[in-house]
C-alpha cells in the first residue's frame, strides 16, 4: 500500500497534495446491569486525499485503495484549480521520511477478548454491588490506528497509535430521589494499565450514594476551589478553542480578544498544550499533515504567548505550524485540534487551599457545559460547601459561568499536584468527533465565581 501512495500524487496540476490511508481496529463491551449490552469489534479502511490550489484546500475520501484512486486524485486537482483563488499559501515542510510503532506491550490487538470481558465483568460487579443500586453502565473500548500519509513535498510517513480504557456509571434511588455518577480511566498505555482499577470503580458508588444525601447548592458568588478533573475540562473548553487558530483566522474579534502578549493572569499561571507527553491520550508524534506533534505554550506566567495552528491558520497569521492539524479518521480532513492541554502546577498545596478558605465551594468533576468565546457555563459532578477552612458537607445542582478572562485573572492559588486524564471520549468540533485529547490542571482556587444553584 505505502509504496503506492507516491504514484497517486505525482505530477498533479496544483500547489500542494497531500494523501492519507488510514487502518482502524476497535473493540468495545458494554455492560449495563447484569448482561452485556454491546459487542462491537469494527475493523475500516479508507483514506483522504488532499489538493491545496491558489489558496483552496478540496478533500476528497474513500474506501478501496487501487488503481482507481488516480483519477480520484486527478479529479481533486481539477476541482482545485476551478476555485477562484485566494491570497493563502502553505508553509513548506520539506521532505521526510519517518516510521512510528507502538510498543507490543501496548497493542490491544494482542490481548483476548476473554480478558477484555472478563476486566470490564468485575468492574460492572462491583457497581452492581452499591446500595440502592437502579442500573449500571460499563464499558471498555480500545482502538488501534495505523495512517500512512504522503505528500507533493516528499513527506513520507507511517505512525502506529492505541488507545485503552473504561468507563463505569451507577444510578441509585432512595424512593423517589434518583442519582448518578460516572468516571473512567483511559490512555496510550496498554491493557494492563488497567488492571487494578477497582478503587476507582469503588469510589464511583460511594460518590453516588452521598449524592442521594446532598442538597442543593444555594445561588451565589464563592471562593471556589477546583479539582483538577473540572479544572482540566475548563481550561480545554473554555481556553483550549480560543487558541484554535482556525476560529480565529476568520473572526477579528476573537483575534483581538486573544492577542498574544495579553495578560490572562498571574506570574503563576501557565497554559500548555502538549503531544510529546508520553503515553497520553491526546500524544502523537506527527499530526495528520505530517507535522511533528510539539509542545505550545498557549500561556505563560500570565501572559499569552502562543497559538494552536495546522498549516494553513498558520499561513493565514504569518505563523509556523504547531502541529495540531488532526482529524478523527480518513473521513475528515485536518482541522485545529488541540492535544494534551493543561495548567502547569505551582507551589501551592490542597491542604493551603483549604485552610486559607473560610468560606466557599470545593467542585469536582464535570457533568458538561458550554463556552461561546469568552463566556462559559459548567456543572460539576458534585461540590463540598468550605466553611473555616474545612469541607463540611456534599450539595449537588451548581453551575459555574462567568467570563473565562475574568475567571483565569481570578486564580490565586495553583497546586503542585498536576493530574492528566484522558476516558474514552474526546472532544467534538464541527461534528468531528471524540477525538482522543488529554486534559488536565491542579488543585486551584479562584475568587469571585458566580454559582447558580437554588
Amino acid at each position: 500500500m505505502r509504496s503506492l501512495l507516491p504514484d497517486v500524487i505525482r505530477g498533479l496540476a496544483c500547489d500542494y497534495a497531500d494523501i492519507r490511508v488510514e487502518q482502524l481496529e476497535r473493540c468495545r463491551i458494554v455492560f449495563r446491569r447484569r448482561e452485556v449490552d454491546v459487542v462491537d469489534r469494527a475493523l475500516d479502511q479508507g483514506g483522504c486525499i488532499r489538493a491545496f490550489h491558489r489558496g483552496n484546500w478540496v478533500v476528497a475520501t474513500f474506501n478501496c485503495v487501487d488503481e482507481r484512486l488516480d483519477e480520484l486524485a486527478r479529479d481533486t486537482a481539477r476541482r482545485a484549480e476551478e476555485l477562484p483563488p485566494q491570497d493563502i499559501v502553505l508553509t513548506s515542510l520539506g521532505s521526510r521520511e519517518d516510521s512510528i510503532r507502538i510498543p507490543r506491550s501496548r497493542d490491544p490487538r494482542l490481548v483476548p477478548f476473554e480478558a477484555k470481558h472478563a476486566l470490564i465483568s468485575h468492574y460492572n460487579d462491583i457497581l452492581l454491588e452499591t446500595p440502592g443500586v437502579v442500573s449500571t453502565a460499563a464499558t471498555y473500548l480500545d482502538a488501534w490506528r495505523r495512517t500512512d500519509f504522503c505528500s507533493s513535498e516528499g513527506r513520507r510517513i507511517d505512525q502506529e497509535s492505541a488507545h485503552t480504557g473504561f468507563s463505569c456509571q451507577v444510578y441509585v434511588r432512595d424512593g423517589t430521589n434518583i442519582q448518578d455518577y460516572e468516571d473512567s480511566f483511559g490512555k496510550a498505555q496498554g491493557f494492563d494499565s488497567l488492571r487494578d482499577r477497582e478503587p476507582v470503580v469503588e469510589r464511583i458508588g460511594r460518590i453516588a450514594l452521598d449524592l442521594l444525601k446532598a442538597g442543593p447548592v444555594p445561588a451565589g458568588t464563592y471562593t471556589v476551589v477546583v479539582d483538577p478533573s473540572l479544572a482540566g475540562v475548563l481550561v480545554h473548553e473554555a481556553f483550549g478553542h480560543l487558541s484554535e487558530a482556525d476560529y480565529m483566522a476568520s473572526d477579528e474579534r476573537l483575534r483581538e480578544l486573544v492577542k498574544p502578549g495579553t495578560r490572562f493572569g498571574g506570574d503563576a499561571l501557565t497554559i500548555v498544550d502538549d503531544a510529546t507527553l508520553p503515553g497520553e491520550r491526546g500524544s502523537y508524534v506527527y499530526d495528520d499533515e505530517g507535522v511533528p506533534g510539539q509542545r505550545t505554550d498557549l500561556v505563560k506566567h500570565g501572559v499569552l504567548t502562543g497559538r494552536l495552528h495546522d498549516r494553513r491558520s498558520a499561513a493565514q497569521m504569518q505563523d509556523v505550524p504547531t502541529g495540531n492539524g488532526r482529524a478523527l479518521s480518513y473521513r475528515f480532513a485536518p482541522a485545529v485540534r488541540m492535544s494534551n492541554t493543561f495548567i502547569e502546577p505551582d507551589e501551592a498545596n490542597l491542604d493551603d487551599m483549604m485552610e486559607e478558605t473560610e468560606s466557599g465551594l470545593y467542585v469536582s468533576g464535570s457533568r458538561g457545559g458550554m463556552t461561546e468565546l469568552e463566556t462559559f457555563t459548567f456543572s460539576p459532578q458534585y461540590a463540598w460547601v468550605i466553611e473555616h477552612g474545612r469541607r463540611t458537607r456534599m450539595v449537588r445542582d451548581a453551575m459555574l459561568t462567568g467570563n473565562v478572562f475574568r475567571t483565569l485573572a481570578n486564580i490565586d492559588m495553583i497546586g503542585d499536584d498536576l493530574t492528566l486524564f484522558g476516558g474514552i471520549g474526546g472532544c467534538t468540533k464541527a461534528g468531528q468527533g471524540p477525538l482522543p485529547v488529554g486534559f488536565g490542571s491542579p488543585h486551584l482556587r479562584i475568587r469571585d465565581v458566580t454559582v447558580g444553584g437554588r
